[in-house]
């Protein structure tokens, strides 16, 4: 092919910013402002980023409802372990215990409003058992049945350590409690990875639209005429889409630091980012140029793309993971072998789909 064309746009031009490749990502970038779902995908990013210091707070209460403080719960406790459940409520914040004699009592001061929750106990062959009453369908269910259920567990873990030498076998050691911000781990567990893994999605299902949208209406032909053959057209597509996800993740990570919010190794994620950005918008090629429709193409890949995402539970680091420790700058060796693992990927992505394309198209070989 001569370093001069008619491109699609109409235009005679030479050198590199005239390569079919380019133009064809420059117009599928271009088309993106038409596309109003994914206008609107991007703003609330930008929205969630550039707000995020005041955002987390809400957030968060979702993430960890009893990190937020909305006053006292007030719980009532009866039965034959009440000095079990006052020993781990006496650690808990915004939590007052109200002791009651016998079950009936206890009940009565829960139906009459005196209560948030009541927790009855019992003997169950040697075993605390634990009946909770708490509110159905209110605002304040989540919050209390959070800190009910941290009290509970705050028992259990009371009682093992009392029981250790009396059980006929050993008991795996308790992990030591640790103090962290929620806030912390949910800035940098959710929201981070959220932010960077969207935009290759994203690009994925766009690529899947540009791709398929060219075999129905008929205007792949008039590219190939140009001439591109359908390697450039899959090259330019997938350099167009692949670009937009780390500069996405770029602008989102600077509104992050503008917010106060720091993240390390930036490069790393955006490399990462590119490396994910690269495997789905292969795939959402490949489903294009196998398939030929939209509808179709598109329910393969969103199909496929949430089963890959969740078989990589099954790696020794999840994705997320790698994203929250190379963000917080505490990375092993285990996290870069992963993003290297990732960037190999993405090379062997790119070269089976220009073999699909180039097999294809038999004159662009």
């Amino acid at each position: 092919m001569s370093d001069e064309y008619a491109s699609p746009d109409g235009e005679e031009s030479g050198g590199w910013f005239s390569d079919p490749r380019v133009t064809v990502a420059r117009r599928d970038v271009a088309s993106l402002s038409r596309e109003k779902t994914i206008v609107l995908a991007l703003l609330i990013q930008l929205f969630v980023a550039a707000f995020s210091s005041f955002l987390v707070v809400g957030l968060t209460s979702l993430y960890s409802p009893g990190s937020v403080s909305a006053g006292e719960v007030v719980v009532g406790v009866s039965g034959e372990y009440t000095d079990e459940i006052q020993r781990a409520a006496a650690e808990q914040e915004r939590l007052r215990l109200v002791v009651y004699s016998d079950e009936a009592a206890v009940r009565e001061a829960y139906r009459d409003g005196n209560l948030h929750a009541a927790i009855i106990t019992d003997d169950s062959g040697g075993r605390i058992a634990a009946e909770v009453i708490a509110p159905k369908e209110s605002i304040q269910t989540t919050l209390i049945v959070d800190k009910i259920r941290t009290l509970l567990e705050a028992v259990e873990r009371q009682e093992r350590v009392a029981r250790a030498d009396n059980l006929d076998r050993s008991t795996i050691p308790l992990p030591g409690t640790v103090e962290a911000s929620p806030y912390f781990g949910f800035t940098y567990t959710v929201l981070i990875p959220l932010l960077l893994f969207l935009p290759p999605f994203i690009s994925g299902s766009v690529a899947v639209d540009a791709l398929t949208e060219e075999i129905e209406r008929g205007t792949l032909e008039l590219l190939r005429i140009a001439p591109v053959s359908l390697v450039d057209i899959v090259d330019g597509k997938a350099v167009g889409m692949v670009l937009i996800a780390p500069l996405q993740a770029g602008l989102w990570l600077l509104l992050l630091g503008l917010n106060g919010i720091e993240v390390a190794n930036v490069a790393a994620l955006l490399g990462l980012v590119t490396a994910f950005a690269t495997l789905v918008v292969v795939l959402g090629l490949v489903l294009g140029l196998v398939t030929g429709r939209r509808r179709q193409a598109q329910l393969l890949y969103s199909v496929l793309v949430l089963f890959a995402f969740g078989t990589l539970v099954s790696l020794p680091e999840h994705p997320a993971t790698t994203v929250a420790k190379l963000a917080v700058d505490s990375a092993t060796t285990g996290s870069y072998l992963h993003l290297a693992g990732y960037g190999v990927a993405a090379v062997v992505g790119v070269a089976l789909a220009r073999r699909l394309a180039g097999r294809t198209d038999p004159e662009s070989l």
